[in-house]
């Protein structure tokens, strides 16, 4: 449109010495002249009084309809047709499966769409495509992996790769759409990938490693530990002593997820490393694994620190929790709190969460006699919200559903949990203990005005126990 710049000019010049240009539009009527007197065409002839419009307010009118024209009269550009997404042969999931999975990327309980997603693969479903956008996003950003390795589950962790598989064929057709969504696309390649070609020195990989960013390397650890462990394992071995502190905490936070007794050697000696947060790690995956030498240091420190009881109303459990942390305790990951604020109880008590908590199972059972839900279920006076803490991180770090089992139904049927710590240990206890404790007549009733806290463990057992009933009762249709 040549009139835009005929209006430009004119409005640098000023109407008042220069002609409005028309702004000629196919199928709009040509407005009316500004200038109907013959001596306004001449510059700098004055217009009679009241001869028509102002031509200010013409000019403006007509760059208003001139640049709405641009804006609405564009031709269309050339775009190329979609290709064909690969048909994937797996069955949708049931509409309730679909919809609950839609509740909870909305925000309703959403920490638990790893164990849905992990739980619709292992039944051969795939999650509803109109969805797949909402979870990419989702494990796009699912947080910090490495600094806080005991708020975050290997469930967790694993959510980029659970979407990317749940996605299957659509996952890489829809990453060709949104770059934010190509990390699930590497995914679904490296885990696809011909075991016999795809190792840790081929091209591909060997690039992602050497020279991706610190996600990318993660994602092809990860893929690679999942697709064959001895060659991830070489990889962080021979990567480590060249690697800064945060990736040395990512090795260990892609570890957690297929964590085997050979990883031990690697784990003692990065608790002596430099980093808080890889020392961290460190000793939260032994305190994970069965038989490490961590988990027997920590059994012969608690044996001194509780002590089971007979007294004239029963038996009682006993704590005589430590004084201090020394340099061994240290190095295990039980370090004192800050000094600032804190009385010497407080200190002793967060010393005595910290070793029970790190503390294998087994000890209990084994020292006492009895089983997890008997210890439970012995008296503990002010310490019991220290030990229902302590067994509950213990508890949910093995995998044990014995002790977990025991630890919902005490905070179900014995004193009510008051303080935070417990709050957030009976939640984590919802997330992680057998689901089937959330089916009819499974665990003691509480009553209607219970605590909020035992009340929410309740609906998040119910509300797992329904998702996985969903998801068993078959396949829906798109």
């Amino acid at each position: 449109m040549s009139g835009w710049q005929d209006l430009v000019t004119a409005s640098l010049i000023g109407t008042e010495r220069a002609v409005v240009p028309a702004a000629e539009i196919p199928g709009v009527p040509a407005p009316a002249d500004p200038n109907p007197d013959p001596a306004a065409e001449v510059p700098g002839a004055p217009a009679p009084a009241g001869s028509g419009p102002d031509p200010a307010a013409v000019l403006l009118g007509r760059a208003a309809l001139l640049t709405a024209a641009r804006r609405a009269g564009r031709r269309p550009g050339h775009a190329d047709p979609l290709p064909q997404v690969e048909a994937d042969p797996r069955p949708a999931v049931s509409p309730a499966a679909g919809l609950r999975l839609a509740r909870m990327l909305q925000g309703h309980n959403p920490e638990l769409l790893a164990e849905w997603l992990a739980a619709a693969a292992a039944r051969g479903l795939r999650p509803p495509p109109q969805l797949l956008p909402a979870l990419l996003d989702r494990a796009r950003r699912p947080g910090p992996a490495e600094t806080a390795p005991s708020q975050r589950a290997p469930s967790q962790l694993a959510l980029p790769r659970l979407v990317a598989e749940a996605g299957g064929p659509r996952t890489s057709w829809l990453a060709a759409l949104n770059p934010d969504w190509e990390y699930a696309a590497a995914w679904l390649a490296a885990l696809n990938a011909d075991p016999a070609s795809a190792t840790a020195k081929d091209q591909a990989g060997d690039d992602a490693w050497r020279l991706g960013r610190t996600a990318q390397r993660r994602g092809y650890l990860a893929a690679l530990l999942a697709r064959d462990p001895a060659a991830a394992r070489e990889l962080v071995s021979g990567g480590w002593a060249a690697a800064g502190p945060g990736e040395r905490a990512m090795f260990l936070a892609v570890l957690a997820e297929g964590l085997i007794a050979a990883d031990e050697p690697l784990l003692e000696a990065a608790l002596d490393d430099q980093a808080e947060e890889v020392r961290s790690w460190a000793a939260y995956l032994l305190a994970r694994l069965p038989g490490s030498a961590l988990g027997r240091r920590m059994a012969a420190r608690a044996r001194h620190y509780l002590r089971l009881e007979q007294g004239a109303r029963g038996p009682r459990l006993t704590v005589l929790p430590p004084a201090g942390s020394d340099r061994a305790m240290r190095r295990d990951g039980i370090t004192p709190g800050p000094a600032a604020g804190r009385s010497q109880l407080a200190d002793r008590t967060r010393l005595m969460l910290e070793v029970m908590s790190r503390t294998p199972l087994g000890t209990w059972t084994e020292e006492f006699g009895l089983t997890a839900a008997q210890i439970a279920a012995v008296p503990a006076g002010d310490w019991a919200p220290v030990l229902l803490v302590g067994w509950s991180r213990a508890a949910i770090a093995q995998n044990d559903q014995d002790w977990m089992a025991a630890l919902v139904n005490r905070a179900l049927t014995g004193r009510r949990a008051g303080t935070t710590a417990e709050f957030e240990a009976l939640r984590q206890l919802a997330r992680h203990a057998d689901p089937a404790l959330g089916g009819p007549g499974a665990v003691p009733e509480r009553e209607p005005d219970a605590p909020h806290a035992a009340l929410g463990m309740l609906r998040v057992l119910r509300f797992r126990y329904q998702m996985l009933k969903e998801l068993d009762n078959g396949p829906g249709v798109d």
